[in-house]
């Protein structure tokens, strides 16, 4: 089977973007840096994610008092190899008007390292690439984070780092 024949449009909503990156870590520091908020924070604009990580629990990225910046639920919780999530985009109205997707966090132990595939589908016919266009630099400072212990500084990386305390 093939990659298109896995795939299922749902509601209309066929759009998708896959992600995929090695890192050195086990599958159980991985979830952690997935999971974690302060450590997302680390790799992720700054921004925590709050959860308690259960199937049909509810998780929001935000940093308080400042700029919420998506809201969702955990639909799938499989540690440390995967986590599937509705995505409802909430720094801008109309990235908001863009209504829920869907991300799927998948982690695949490769040798010493992992194979991480982030797949945001279930997105509108043409929508809005500012909700996805910011994969490629979370997915560095996430692999930055757990291979050297430091964090990017690329403009944006840390865009709220310092925001809210």
């Amino acid at each position: 089977m093939n990659q298109e024949e896995l795939y299922t449009v749902v509601g209309g909503r066929g759009t998708m973007t896959v992600f995929e990156i090695y890192i050195k870590a086990t599958p159980e520091r991985l979830w952690e840096a997935i999971t974690d908020g302060e450590m997302r924070k680390k790799y992720s604009f700054g921004v925590a994610t709050v959860s308690d990580w259960e199937p049909g629990s509810e998780y929001r990225s935000s940093v308080p008092g400042v700029i919420d910046i998506a809201s969702g639920v955990n639909i799938e919780v499989d540690p440390p190899r995967r986590l599937v999530q509705s995505f409802t985009a909430l720094w801008s109205e109309e990235v908001e008007r863009e209504g829920e997707s869907r991300v799927t966090w998948e982690i695949e132990p490769v040798g010493d390292s992992c194979r991480l595939a982030v797949t945001h589908d279930q997105l509108g016919e043409g929508a809005n690439s500012e909700l996805w266009g910011g994969w490629p630099m979370i997915l560095s400072g996430l692999k930055t984070l757990l291979e050297t212990g430091e964090m990017l500084d690329t403009p944006g990386s840390l865009r709220y780092a310092r925001a809210g305390g």
